[in-house]
């Protein structure tokens, strides 16, 4: 007979470390991998803190993707309503598959391959504006001078967005994320994003090239309201994620010296000349931050999970961090683990809604963050970490600023 478990009030987003998910989620998981919890909007659901609990939810058939469907563990500046045309994300089978399946076969290992120039083309350019900083004096800001302009700048070519188009889609994201001020627009933000992808639709049409978007709109049969909704989705999922990646890792890193040296393979640490970071270094890096906090699923029919009884219409929260975390699964888990095992990791997701795009954001961390390392040795944080913005309250986890001095 299914069991019900305590409760939680709430998500819990608190974070003693930058580095390390709520210390909440520890306790919760020792008492049992899935819990009762009290969601903003008032309604009652499910918060997964277990590793093996959470891939079983991630690919439970009756554990819905869809946005309407599903209750925000989190307070979000818009209600949530039915995935747009073409946001695949938001959708079940079989759209979701009619909407990801032409994109496949883009973001393989091999494919990605193919845009590691792209990648070293952008950390090259960055660094170089770094370098004209450090030669002026000037400490920077690497969430805005780093780790932020690389995927934007290889997802926008990928897509093959024009920078005036890139750019006001950041400048419209950052809209939407702002919850501190009750002037914000967000549905008038989102609109306004969403007409900006429809022109970069229309532009790729008349004029194709030999990019994503053009190959899309060659090859398929989607219309331009379904391609401005999968490349608006594309973009700001292509870039947020691995940015917030890169600014948590290099802050880790430099906080850490013994780390830095470990995980780079330097013999000094300040000799940075042979910095490199392996597959496995990326693959813990990617375990240890988990910088998605949350996926959420919605329940379509009674089912039971983990022991206890879930009713159609509740909303189930997976915590990435917490199950990236368990000791069921990774020996030592709140260490990062500079040896040992490829660790399986569900930062990615899992199952048929996993990233699409992470073998991307593996390559630009794998590229970036050694090349700013091999560039600028004695690189070192500047300011206190109260300075930094940690992000806790969204879904993605993060820093608004990395300053940092030569």
């Amino acid at each position: 007979m299914p069991s019900t478990p305590h409760s939680v009030d709430g998500f819990p987003t608190a974070r003693r470390c930058p580095f390390d998910p709520p210390s909440a989620f520890a306790a919760l998981r020792a008492e049992r991998p899935i819990v009762r919890m009290a969601y903003p909007g008032g309604s009652d659901g499910w918060l997964v803190t277990g590793y093996a609990l959470s891939r079983d939810a991630l690919t439970h058939p009756a554990l819905s993707a869809r946005h309407e469907l599903r209750a925000s563990p989190i307070p979000m500046p818009l209600t949530p309503a039915a995935a747009p045309p073409g946001v695949f994300i938001g959708m079940d089978a079989p759209e979701h598959t009619r909407y990801r399946g032409p994109l496949n076969r883009h973001f393989t290992v091999r494919r990605v391959r193919k845009l590691e120039p792209a990648i070293e083309q952008a950390t090259a350019e960055r660094i170089s504006a770094l370098e004209a900083l450090e030669g002026a004096g000037s400490p920077a800001d690497l969430m805005a001078e780093f780790a932020m302009p690389i995927p934007v700048q290889v997802i926008s070519e990928l897509l093959g967005s024009t920078d005036e188009i890139t750019d006001e889609i950041q400048r419209l994201r950052a809209t939407t994320l702002d919850r501190g001020s009750p002037s914000v627009d967000a549905a008038a933000a989102v609109g306004a994003t969403n007409a900006r992808m429809t022109d970069l639709v229309r532009l790729r049409r008349a004029s194709p090239s030999d990019d994503l978007l053009s190959v899309l709109i060659t090859d398929g049969d989607l219309n331009d309201e379904e391609l401005a909704g999968l490349a608006m989705m594309m973009l700001i999922a292509g870039h947020e994620t691995t940015a917030n990646m890169i600014a948590m890792a290099i802050y880790l890193l430099l906080s850490d010296e013994a780390l830095r040296v470990a995980v780079l393979g330097l013999s000094d640490p300040y000799d940075t000349r042979g910095a490199e970071l392996s597959d496995d270094m990326v693959n813990e890096l990617l375990r240890h931050l988990s910088v998605t906090q949350f996926v959420s699923r919605a329940a379509t029919e009674d089912l039971e999970l983990g022991g206890v009884r879930i009713s159609a219409g509740e909303t189930v929260t997976v915590s990435l961090s917490a199950a990236n975390r368990d000791p069921e699964q990774f020996d030592d888990p709140e260490t990062f683990r500079t040896e040992g095992p490829v660790n399986s990791h569900i930062a990615f997701g899992h199952g048929l809604h996993q990233c699409i795009g992470h073998n991307l954001a593996r390559s630009e961390m794998k590229i970036a963050i050694p090349a700013l390392f091999r560039a600028f040795p004695r690189l070192q944080l500047a300011g206190k970490e109260a300075e930094f913005g940690t992000r806790e309250g969204f879904t993605i986890h993060g820093v608004d600023r990395l300053p940092v001095t030569w």
